[in-house]
């Protein structure tokens, strides 16, 4: 029997049939090396593991949809088919489809979205709503554990004592993370008790803030009718939620700074006001003495007799006029003050006080107590008054009949 002999050409044609015929097109990962970009528009490069490579063969009319431009280092999936270079002999997989993985991944959704929405008006100016400067009502939507949370409740009750604020307790990462923002948002304009909205958390990593660059969390903060204020991460984070927010803050720290006044800084305010209002008023009287004065030294003063009557007349004049618009000015800058102290008066939480209200809070954790039914029996309560303050032990719930 004779040996059948092969000539090179033969059997790498009929290895190239073989892997044509038998072996179905694949997804393989790797990382990019040896990347080449070809005047020709081709793309030539390997994917690689720890042990193994492969060649790998992007042609310029397969590459249309490839929507980020690859590079070595990257680690990407790519989809194709094995077939084998008969001139090499070399075996490589021609590319139909390639995707980065990882933070690579991410990255390419973020734009994606972000030119999406951006296309959309989503974040155009117009569309901002502006934030209220006394609100008396705060809505915050972040993880009840975080940080963040706790930053927020003490820098508004420091600076602003007597707004109120709502936690609507939500994960902020993790599955489901996206669902449950964008329902606390539209859960607050549902019912609308508050003024404004803080909505973020804490730093962390690409992955950890995704939650807030989902398409869903975004058009729940561009449909609000609350103006929001966005606070994600550190400084230098960066989400989509952020372009969509009316107010965007580097903290979630900076952002209950940015959502009150400090009403120490009102009242210093206030004393500058009140300040420049004395030093106007002495001024006016002091042109006023200066004109008298020129008017008394003037010519006619000097002249006989006979001008006497009609400068006499003429002063009369002068002094009524005086008097009524030293009187009218009194009067202005006395109803301007009047109005700055009564807008200072309704922002203050001791007017309530003297009132004889009093503000209960549920003890340990100061919860302050809106109605009865957020107490049971043995709950301990601080109860505040204009002037000190007591704790006692709940003997007895009774909640009013509808």
């Amino acid at each position: 029997m004779q040996t059948k002999i092969y000539t090179v050409s033969e059997i790498t044609r009929q290895v190239k049939n073989l892997l044509e015929e038998n072996l179905a097109p694949v997804w393989v990962e790797g990382e990019i090396s040896n990347y080449i970009l070809h005047s020709s528009g081709h793309r030539y490069f390997s994917l690689k593991d720890e042990n193994s490579q492969i060649r790998c063969v992007f042609w310029k009319w397969q590459a249309f949809s490839l929507k980020f431009e690859p590079e070595d280092g990257i680690r990407v999936v790519a989809f194709g088919k094995i077939n084998v270079y008969e001139k090499s002999g070399q075996y490589q997989l021609y590319v139909e489809k390639i995707q980065p993985l990882g933070i690579g991944k991410l990255e390419l959704e973020f734009q994606r979205l972000k030119e999406k929405l951006q296309k959309e008006g989503i974040f155009d100016e117009e569309h901002k709503l502006p934030i209220p400067e006394f609100p008396d009502t705060i809505g915050v939507v972040t993880s009840p554990t975080g940080a963040a949370v706790r930053d927020i409740i003490k820098i508004i009750h420091r600076r602003a004592p007597d707004v109120k604020i709502i936690l609507n307790p939500v994960r902020v990462q993790g599955k489901g993370a996206e669902e449950e923002i964008a329902c606390a948002i539209d859960d607050f304009n549902q019912y609308k008790k508050v003024d404004l909205l803080i909505v973020g958390r804490g730093g962390g990593s690409l992955e950890d803030l995704w939650a807030f660059n989902e398409e869903t969390v975004v058009r729940a903060i561009y449909q609000s009718k609350i103006p929001i204020i966005s606070a994600v991460g550190h400084e230098i984070d960066f989400t989509i939620s952020d372009f969509a927010a009316d107010l965007r803050a580097p903290t979630p720290s900076a952002a209950a700074e940015l959502a009150v006044r400090d009403r120490k800084d009102l009242y210093r305010e206030l004393n500058s006001l009140t300040d420049k209002l004395v030093t106007q008023q002495k001024s006016t009287l002091e042109y006023f003495k200066r004109e008298i004065q020129t008017q008394i030294k003037s010519y006619g003063f000097r002249r006989p007799v006979d001008l006497v009557t009609q400068l006499s007349q003429r002063t009369d004049e002068l002094s009524k006029a005086l008097c009524k618009e030293v009187k009218k000015f009194f009067e202005l800058k006395k109803n301007s003050i009047s109005l700055v102290l009564g807008k200072l008066n309704v922002l203050s939480p001791l007017s309530v006080f003297e009132r004889g209200f009093s503000l209960t809070r549920r003890l340990p954790e100061l919860t302050i107590v809106k109605d009865a039914s957020m107490l049971k029996k043995d709950d301990r309560i601080e109860v505040k008054f204009h002037k000190g303050r007591i704790e006692s032990k709940v003997e007895k719930v009774k909640k009013d009949k509808k």
